[in-house]
């Protein structure tokens, strides 16, 4: 079968509905193109655990029959997508993108791939990752059994960790979304580094169940797409409570879609927060494509400045809990000794000093967490959402360590900044990062919407609109010369 021409893999997830529904290509044929693309690039950038390709074509198959009875299971039906290979699924390894694991296998599929199936959705790939999602604190993009996840706009540069294989495989189109995970920043740095648009949702939002637990009180999986409108149209897809995670929140989400955004643009125009500092210590170019993004936000929004977060040790809390939750749940590797498999050299000794973070100090963590929670809830309770760049730099080069890849952006002496990342992890908060233009070597820059939790549909419904007049999700990245 010759593969479907790139115009069409780089559909949005309504448009590849709207081909299946008019028969312009059918679900099967969506499925081998993506596969095609995926072993083709997939390795080069360092994306690509396995292809689930006798799952997929079952799956596209059946997608195909249902459709042309008329029994249409939804937006996502006949979609291929990809897992961050933390993510159990049958008859497929899931290696946590460590050398240790690289043989286990569960006899079930995590429940955001179970409810993915019900939806119709394809499975085409598991997609690499970090390994163990960054617990061991790694120091380089070198940190996977499978090599550096390389951006598509420049493979000299990482794609962003630790969901670095969805990130690089949704901005070469070799799926049309895929599902990450976030602890702290997992899901927005890669979303920026490689031009996607990703939402972490509110902490419950989606069960964790069969995926691998790196803290159990801050991980969160959600979806990276290619635009805002497809992350909303995933999350309602995987939303939900699940008695087989104590986490998974009960409370009812719909997205309400492009006709429910222009319905409360009429009824009112929306309040943006603009983060105080914002910039601080941000590259020229960071600072520069956010501050033409706030130009088009004040088209429809009313722009708020020198929002203040509370001063609180976000940072401090979110470090100290990861820690000690982390230490817990890889406990078994550390004690017998296999971190040494692991890949990155300070992986293989970066989980034993989190042995010794002393109970005490984990209890006032939790114990900080409630206020920090009301806190940062009465400063976002006026807005929307609040607006940052996702993050200060573009992304790094695969061949230095992290804390070399740029000189430092001096703050100026007396600027106070509170660490949005930190922050919104720790207490669980949405947020979603959009492309919003470029910087040096040709590297994707983001902006990122945070809101109040459980309030999806209006950080989601922002960054849409922004989308809607701007173009840079739209733009492709050149693969050519990735495999020469």
């Amino acid at each position: 079968m010759t593969p479907l021409p790139e115009d069409v893999l780089y559909l949005g997830i309504r448009e590849l509905g709207d081909g299946l529904r008019a028969r312009r290509f059918s679900p099967v044929e969506l499925a081998e193109s993506y596969l095609a693309r995926l072993e083709r690039h997939g390795p080069s950038l360092g994306a690509l655990v396995t292809t689930t390709r006798d799952r997929a074509l079952r799956e596209a198959a059946r997608a195909e029959r249902e459709i042309a009875a008329g029994r249409w299971r939804g937006p996502l039906h006949g979609i291929p997508y990809g897992v961050k290979d933390l993510l159990a699924t049958r008859d497929y390894n899931t290696t946590w993108g460590a050398a240790p694991y690289r043989d286990q296998r569960f006899d079930f599929d995590a429940t955001v791939v179970e409810r993915l199936t019900a939806a119709g959705a394809v499975l085409v790939a598991k997609l690499a990752m970090v390994e163990l999602a960054g617990g061991m604190g790694y120091n380089q993009a070198n940190a996977s059994f499978t090599g550096p996840g390389r951006t598509p706009w420049n493979p000299q540069y990482w794609s962003g960790g630790s969901s670095s294989g969805p990130g690089a495989a949704v901005g070469a189109a070799l799926v049309p979304f895929a599902i990450g995970s976030e602890t702290w920043g997992s899901i927005m740095f890669p979303s920026a580094c490689c031009a996607v648009s990703g939402l972490r949702p509110t902490f419950g939002r989606v069960s964790r169940h069969g995926a691998m637990a790196l803290s159990w009180t801050m991980d969160k999986l959600g979806p990276m797409c290619r635009t805002a409108d497809d992350c909303g149209l995933v999350l309602d897809a995987i939303a939900g409570a699940d008695p087989r995670d104590v986490y998974a929140s009960a409370a009812p989400y719909a997205y309400d879609g492009r006709a429910g955004a222009a319905r409360r643009s009429a009824r009112r125009r929306m309040q943006i927060g603009v983060l105080r500092n914002a910039t601080a210590g941000a590259q020229p170019e960071v600072a520069r494509n956010f501050e033409a993004s706030l130009d088009v936000l004040r088209q429809f929004a009313t722009l708020v400045p020198d929002v203040e977060f509370p001063d609180l040790p976000y940072n401090a809390a979110a470090e100290t809990i990861i820690n000690a939750e982390g230490v817990s749940a890889f406990e078994d590797l550390i004690d017998s000794g296999r971190v040494r498999e692991l890949t990155a050299p300070e992986d293989r000794w970066g989980g034993y000093p989190n042995t010794v973070v002393s109970a005490k100090d984990y209890l006032k963590a939790l114990r900080l967490r409630p206020a920090m929670a009301a806190a940062l809830d009465g400063a976002l309770a006026p807005y929307d959402c609040v607006v940052a760049p996702t993050i200060s730099t573009v992304s790094f080069p695969v061949d230095k360590p992290f804390d070399q890849a740029w000189p430092r952006v001096e703050v100026p002496p007396g600027t106070r900044t509170v660490p949005l990342g930190g922050a919104a992890n720790v207490v669980g908060l949405p947020g979603l990062a959009v492309p919003n233009g470029f910087g040096r070597e040709n590297l994707p820059t983001s902006i990122v919407f945070t809101g109040r939790a459980f309030q999806e549909n209006r950080v989601i419904a922002a960054a849409a609109e922004l989308q809607r007049r701007t173009e840079w999700h739209t733009k492709r990245p050149t693969l050519e010369n990735l495999n020469r």
